[in-house]
């Protein structure tokens, strides 16, 4: 039985030392006997030796009880990159891959060093997210996001041995930062004005997404085939090249056309030759239409011209939600028509209780629509654009 070690703790550079010997990961995967150093703490975060003595005892308690899996002594960088990542690309969409990738090798790559795993505490966590604060200009929702994708590798971690006991991510505080910018919604007046000024596929891509709420990617995805007339199916959800279901099984739930729409989904229906199935926004080579050129190409151009600023396609899916709660519509019907899924409700009760209120809300939505689509539709000098 190996002989428990109790470490020697020094000073150095201005900080406090702690020298043992422990088993480290090698790349293929076997383990070896080497002595190491780490840096506990400087002299001015821990002035005292018995606090010193009290960091070092928590790390030579884990290292004698070998209350980890070889993948403690990896680098934080390598088990993320080596396992962690590869995890992520396995479980989940693309975009939430790339979302992960761009915070971690943006923000806390940088900032890790040769930091093994099991040496991270609260502390660290602590201080690492202290000066990813103070060395970029990320907003305090930025930091929180920042914080989540930390604690969800520390989770994994968890999970496969290289950490005991609790998420060192936990109690962790956001740093002081500035707050997020205002998100925009448009207004009923807006949305008649830009569909005044666009002319297909353009004009009836912003109806869509100002008359249903739907997700970009949604947008994207929508089929012939699940067009009803009064109301469309969600079956799929696009981003770049990747075709996915939707977001969440409530996002699968059909969603109400009102007649403004329908109008512009019948005459761009026409324009593209009365397709009855396949994506209903192609672009010229069959895949679905990538909305962020539709932007630069067709959208912004126009508006910039006529002094309207462009905030984004999500703008009108909260843009639909304003809009309904100022007709008086209960917050948690707008909810079920967003087909947002929250506050621990599930998806089937949901649409249960709230499909007729769903009908009669989107009903008041026809009517306050109903006058500006009508005009921008009846525009004579609106040409369509295959």
């Amino acid at each position: 039985m190996t002989r428990p070690q109790r470490g020697y703790l020094y000073k150095a550079s201005g900080a406090w030392h702690l020298r043992y010997r422990e088993d480290v990961w090698q790349p293929d995967g076997t383990t070896r006997r080497v002595q190491v150093s780490k840096r506990l703490a400087s002299l001015i975060e821990c002035p005292r030796k018995t606090e010193a003595v009290r960091l070092a005892n928590e790390i030579m308690y884990r290292v004698n009880n070998d209350l980890t899996s070889p993948y403690s002594t990896m680098p934080l960088v390598s088990f993320v990159e080596d396992l962690y990542l590869p995890h992520v690309k396995s479980q989940n969409r693309a975009s939430t891959l790339k979302g992960y990738r761009d915070i971690w090798h943006n923000h806390i790559k940088p900032k890790v060093g040769e930091m093994r795993v099991r040496e991270f505490r609260t502390w660290d966590v602590e201080r690492l997210l202290r000066r990813i604060a103070q060395e970029s200009d990320l907003s305090r929702a930025s930091l929180k996001h920042v914080k989540s994708v930390l604690s969800a590798i520390f989770k994994h971690a968890k999970r496969n041995g290289a950490i005991n006991g609790v998420n060192p991510v936990q109690d962790v505080s956001i740093p002081k930062a500035r707050e997020s910018e205002d998100t925009y919604a448009y207004s009923l007046e807006e949305i008649g004005w830009m569909l005044k000024l666009l002319s297909d596929p353009a004009a009836t891509v912003i109806a869509t997404a100002a008359f249903t709420g739907l997700r970009k990617g949604e947008l994207r995805g929508l089929c012939w085939e699940n067009y009803k007339g009064d109301e469309v199916q969600v079956t799929h959800s696009v981003w770049n090249s990747h075709v996915n279901d939707p977001k969440t099984r409530s996002s699968r739930a059909p969603v109400p056309v009102i007649a403004p729409l329908q109008m512009f989904l019948g005459r761009y229906r026409s324009s593209v030759g009365s397709p009855r199935s396949g994506w209903m926004f192609a672009g010229t080579k069959g895949r679905p239409l990538h909305l962020d050129n539709l932007v630069r190409r067709d959208i912004k151009p126009v508006l910039e011209k006529a002094g309207i600023e462009w905030h984004g396609w999500h703008a009108f899916r909260r843009g639909l939600a304003t809009n309904l709660q100022s007709l008086g519509v209960p917050i948690k019907t707008a909810q079920a028509i967003l087909r947002h899924s929250d506050y621990g409700v599930t998806a089937n009760y949901y649409v249960k209780t709230v499909d007729k209120d769903v009908v009669e809300a989107m009903g008041l939505m026809e009517k306050a629509c109903n006058e500006c689509a009508m005009e921008a539709f009846a525009r004579s000098d609106a040409p369509v654009v295959n």
